[in-house]
Order: structure tokens, then sequence, then C-alpha cells
């Protein structure tokens, strides 16, 4: 059964992330191409560092050229940002990624994007997962990649230099030049390692480099950068003395950051201090867009600056359907992606770093200063972030209880309001916290957010136990 959640449909490989089920897909979405006659402008395939990325992506390509379909097939592993560039730069219907972000490497799975570079609407691929569901591979036409190549049906693209060449003229490299900062990066044994490098190099940077081999188990750690897996990078920012760490995930659309003294800063830190960045350094003017699980920290910095913060449901695509619907200036979420006008509709943590760069050098102040600086203007806001796995029982009993019933525990004060848009959001004067499933995982997760750390967790322990979710004392 194909299914897509909040990144793309992603599935455990040789369970659901299946060669039958990739080709349903690739037919499903053919096929819808055929009907809207966009199958001879064509697709751009590319794929990550993966166990069966680039193996799943010739599955892909040899469907979709075999129902009649113009494939551009990005024959290096690439960022998923780079993909989604592509088919804004050539102005095309559909791209396509194989990858599965920052899952475990027991999964995999296919993002897919739609013109302009955005991720796909729900209503897209709700329907293209529906047609795929109903497919008989017998019917679905393939024609071998080999072959396809030979026949033009399928071409090889190299969009890499465009695609850097994009991000290096939107920072502001002289001033990075001046200040030649010290950067360690971390790809975290993905794919983000030759652009991020190219940009860094070429802005005369010395780059320090960790965890970059191609490992498709990712070192046996998750390829997500949060405090959990960064404690390489942290040890590696102190040796080096270096101003900054960059991690990337797997796919290198997200991004985490470590301080000038081995301290991570949060991506909630990172995208209030780009934004605030953006409007007094640049002089830029705009909204900001989060999602629902992301710091009010935007909130009160949009209001100070006379701008507007728009609160989205969990998945880029309602970011950037916000992104464009207000013409806002900067959009992400808590989880390390975000995006900035003007670049892809999509978030890219190869052109979230170099910004990041930028504005170190261009302020003159270290990382960790920027950020006391920032909360003591604004206030403080501390996020609690808690996650569990569920069976499949456990999820319909928690969603039953909260999603279907309403029930909530007394978090000993009133709320201004609850929304149940995605998951459960309860919103009081000065804090709030969110319990929802995950789009990607079978995980529920609870956020959060307070003026101090323990009545954020506090606030979390409270509805842990009213859902039978074990936490340490």
């Amino acid at each position: 059964m194909v299914e897509f959640g909040t990144g793309g449909w992603r599935a455990v490989i040789g369970d659901g992330f299946t060669r039958e089920n990739i080709r349903r897909i690739a037919a499903a979405l053919a096929r819808r191409m055929l009907r809207e006659g966009t199958a001879q402008q064509g697709i751009a395939i590319g794929y990550d560092r993966r166990f069966l990325s680039r193996e799943g992506a010739i599955w892909f390509s040899e469907v979709m050229a075999g129902e009649g379909v113009a494939v551009r097939f990005v024959n290096l592993s690439c960022p998923t940002p780079q993909v989604m560039f592509t088919v804004k730069q050539l102005d095309l219907p559909y791209g396509a990624m194989v990858t599965a972000s920052h899952n475990p490497a027991v999964y995999n799975g296919i993002k897919l994007f739609t013109r302009g570079g955005r991720d796909a609407l729900q209503e897209i691929t709700d329907a293209i997962a529906s047609e795929a569901n109903a497919l008989s591979l017998e019917g679905i036409q393939s024609i071998p990649f080999e072959d396809a190549l030979k026949e033009g049906r399928i071409h090889f693209i190299d969009p890499r230099d465009d695609y850097l060449d994009s991000i290096l003229s939107r920072i502001d490299m002289e001033a990075i030049r001046h200040r030649r900062p010290r950067v360690v990066l971390d790809p975290m044994y993905g794919v983000s390692l030759t652009g991020l490098m190219t940009i860094l190099y070429t802005a005369r940077c010395d780059v320090d480099v960790i965890n970059d081999r191609h490992d498709a188990f990712f070192g046996g750690h998750l390829p997500a950068p949060n405090p959990e897996t960064l404690a390489d990078l942290q040890a590696a920012v102190r040796d080096h003395h270096a101003q900054v760490g960059i991690a990337t995930d797997g796919d290198a659309d997200r991004l985490g950051i470590i301080d000038e003294n081995g301290t991570y800063v949060s991506s909630n830190e990172v995208l209030s201090l780009l934004y605030l960045y953006l409007l007094r350094c640049k002089g830029w003017k705009g909204a900001v867009v989060r999602n629902i699980a992301t710091t009010h920290l935007l909130d009160r910095i949009a209001e100070r600056c006379g701008e507007q913060c728009i609160e989205v449901p969990v998945g880029f695509k309602y970011i950037s359907s916000a992104m464009e619907q207000y013409d806002a200036l900067i959009g992400g979420e808590s989880s390390g992606g975000l995006t900035v006008r003007g670049h892809i509709r999509g978030k890219d943590g190869l052109y979230a770093a170099a910004l990041l760069v930028e504005m170190i050098c261009v302020t003159g102040k270290p990382l960790s200063v920027l950020v006391e600086e920032m909360y003591k203007e604004f206030g403080s806001f501390r996020m609690a972030e808690y996650d569990w796995g569920l069976t499949q029982d456990s999820k319909e009993r928690i969603r039953g209880r909260i999603m279907e019933r309403r029930e909530l525990p007394d978090f000993g004060r009133t709320p201004q309001r609850i929304s149940y848009a995605d998951g459960c959001k309860v919103y009081f004067e000065d804090r709030w916290i969110i319990i929802r499933f995950s789009g990607t995982e079978p995980r529920i997760r609870i956020f959060a957010e307070a003026p101090a750390m323990e009545d954020a967790v506090g606030m979390v322990r409270v509805a842990a136990g009213f859902l039978g979710l074990p936490m340490k004392a």
C-alpha cells in the first residue's frame, strides 16, 4: 500500500519500499502527466546516497520513459533542493527525488515536486497514491534504462553548477571573504559535501570536514541534525576552534548548527536569527511563515518589526503555499528546514547554511552572542520536544482520545484556544503545547514552548502521563 505523508512517500526497504511500489507510483504519475498534456515537457529525477536510491531512481525512470514521459535524470547523487531548483529553472511540470530524508537507514522513499520547484500538494499526492494502489503491474509500460538512454527517452543532466551559482549570487561573498571564518562541516554521510565545500571555498573559508564518506547506514546514527546526533560536530568545532559547525540531513534540505563554543543552536533559534537578520541588516520586508510546531518567538519578532507571522500545518508544502500567498520573506520549521523569498519554494540546507555564515560575517559577532542578544530583546522561548514509537493499536487509542473524543489533561491554567487543524495544539497566554502524529513514521510527538525549559518539560510530562506514554524521571 502506497501512502504519502507530510514529506512524501516513505517506507521500510523490502517491506513497502519495493520495486513494485516504485513502478506503481511512476505509472500513476506518468498517466497523470499524459492526461494533463505535460508528458513531453518531462520530469527531473534525482536520488541521494541511501541504499537502493540510485536503483529506485532507475526503476522509476524506466516506467516514466515506457509510459511516454521525457525523463531528465541527474546522474550523480545530489541534494533534494538541487532537484527542486532544476524543476524551477527548466519550468518542468514535475520532479521526483528518491530519498527518505532524515528517516532511519531502513527507510527509503520518494518526494514529488510540481512546477516552480515546490513540494506537491496533498491533493496531488493523494490522487497519485490512490491510482498507484489500484494499478496492476502487468499493465505498466517500461523500457530498460540503457535502451531508453539510447533512444533519447532518458537524458542525463548535471544541474549542480547552475544550482550552486544561484546560491552564490544571493550571498554576500565579499563579507565572508573579509572575515574568512573557520567552518566545520558534517554532511552526516549524505549529499551536501560537494555543494557546501564549493560555496565555502569560493568564499575563502577555512573548512574542516567530518562524516563525509558514503555510508548507506549513516554511521549507525539517525541522519537528522539534532542535539542527539551532533556530538561529533560539537567536539570538532571545539578542537578546530571554528566559528561555526554546520550539519545537514541525509538529503541536505535541513540543517543543524553548532556555535563557536560547541553548543547546539536550535532550529527555532536559527530561523529566528535569520529572519531578524534579513529584516534589520539586509533591510528586506515581509511576513514569516512557520508551521504549527515551531517557535512563537517568530511571532514576537514579526510583531515588533511591523510584520506578520503566518501559522500553517506541518508539511513544507503548506509553508511554500503561504509564502506565495503572502509574499512572505522567510518560512521554516522547528525540524531544521527553511526557505527564503526568491530562492526555491522548498527547504534548502545549503542555502540556509550559506546565509547563516554570511550573517556571522556581516554582523561580526559570534553566534552565541547573536542568540543571547535576541533573547535579551524579545524574551525567553524554550521548547521541549519528545517523541515515542507507536503500535497501530496504541496509535488508534490515542487518536480516539485526543482527536475524536477531544479529551485533554488539566495543565493548571486556562487555554486561550485549542486547534485541531493538525493534531491538537493548546494555546495559553505565554506558552503552548502540541500533540500530533508523525506524517512520515509510526510515532507521536509532543512539543511544548514556555518562557522556562522546566515549564515546557512539565507540560509535556502532564500530556505524556495523561496518554500513558513513559517519560524518564
